[in-house]
């Protein structure tokens, strides 16, 4: 699977350098601990390091926002080096590969909410999920932010359907 990025925002700061948030699909290598801080962040409790690897790699697809930070090479001209990255943001689908997808795990960084990122990272990743033929696209919402992802054109409970869940009782 080819990986395809989207610049979102690009930002010339006053020392030269540019800032600029990338959307990321396919990104099968996102740093777990990168991930981990960023779920701290959001106030999401603490998960396994290897399950969230697990998750990762058994996704069919993992979205990503990164922060790239350029610092301008006065020297030169242009920039140095490899820019500095930082998750903003990720979100990931498994699928069946043929009919349904499901969105899990959207979260955007404190520090960059309210700029319209996670809009555009579901807006984003719902577009790669159609271009794959993926046509019943689901995700859970907390109650929170159903708001939010009905904006975004999800409905819940439609036609009545209901998610159903099994929790083991030990």
């Amino acid at each position: 699977e080819e990986e395809e990025v989207v610049v979102l925002v690009e930002q010339a700061r006053e020392d030269g350098s540019v800032a600029r948030i990338s959307f990321t699909c396919g990104d099968m290598d996102v740093d777990v601990d990168e991930l981990e801080t960023l779920c701290q962040k959001v106030g999401w409790p603490q998960r396994p390091a290897h399950k969230v690897a697990a998750a990762l790699k058994n996704s069919f697809m993992v979205a990503s926002l990164h922060l790239q930070l350029y610092t301008k090479d006065e020297a030169e001209g242009g920039f140095k080096g490899e820019p500095k990255s930082q998750l903003v943001g990720l979100a990931r689908a498994t699928s069946d590969h043929a009919f349904n997808a499901t969105i899990w795990d959207v979260l955007v960084d404190p520090e960059f909410q309210g700029q319209g990122l996670g809009k555009a990272l579901v807006e984003q990743m719902v577009r790669a999920l159609l271009r794959r033929d993926i046509g019943n696209i689901t995700l859970f919402a907390d109650a929170s932010v159903v708001q939010f992802y009905k904006q975004l054109g999800f409905e819940a409970d439609p036609e009545g359907i209901k998610g159903m869940f099994f929790y083991p009782r030990f």
